[in-house]
């Protein structure tokens, strides 16, 4: 037991004297975080679950001891541990998350042009007729087409920090989405 305590105690001496820079900022509100690549980390501020280290210390992680002997029910407890502070269903009720202020993309976000919401609602429609086998090459094109266009001009309104603008792109690659599932689904045989 003294073995298992200088150990913890020296790794903890040993991370306060290298003087650990702090972790890269949380994900979802841009706070600073404390470095670490042990247990899941949770953001201080908005309690968003933060990535895991590129290459985490899975001893430290699973709170063992760093031996090919291992307390396999220590081990399970902690799994269970850590399974039950980072599963899903602890998030399911949580408001959407957002990035600087911006809330995820809906569809009906897009503020969408009459001409884009006509351009969608032809694509359905073709779609919807039936014995188009001949069309659905080109309606799939066609969508492909818009996606890897959208795709840029998400890139590039993330790039210039105006999230507004992304968010309305976003809104827009659903709706292209959607039409590609329904052309997934007219393309299976039934």
């Amino acid at each position: 037991m003294r073995a298992v305590l200088r150990a913890r105690l020296g790794w903890a001496l040993r991370g306060a004297s290298l003087g650990r820079a702090p972790g890269p900022p949380c994900w979802s509100c841009g706070a600073a975080l404390p470095g670490s690549d042990g247990p899941p980390r949770f953001c201080p501020g908005c309690q968003a679950l933060q990535p895991p280290a590129p290459r985490p210390d899975l001893f430290r992680l699973m709170d063992c001891d760093r031996s090919f002997r291992i307390d396999a029910q220590q081990l399970q407890r902690r799994f269970r541990s850590l399974q039950r502070a980072v599963h899903p269903d602890r998030f399911g009720q949580r408001p959407p998350l957002e990035l600087s202020g911006v809330e995820p993309a809906q569809e009906t976000d897009c503020d969408a042009d009459s001409a884009f919401l006509m351009e969608i609602m032809e694509i359905n429609e073709k779609l919807a007729e039936p014995k188009n086998e001949d069309n659905l090459e080109e309606i799939e094109t066609l969508i492909k087409v818009k996606q890897e266009e959208l795709t840029r001009e998400v890139t590039a309104a993330f790039e210039r920090d105006d999230l507004q603008e992304a968010k309305k792109l976003l809104a827009k690659m659903k709706y292209f989405a959607n039409l590609e599932d329904k052309l997934k689904a007219k393309k299976i045989p039934s």
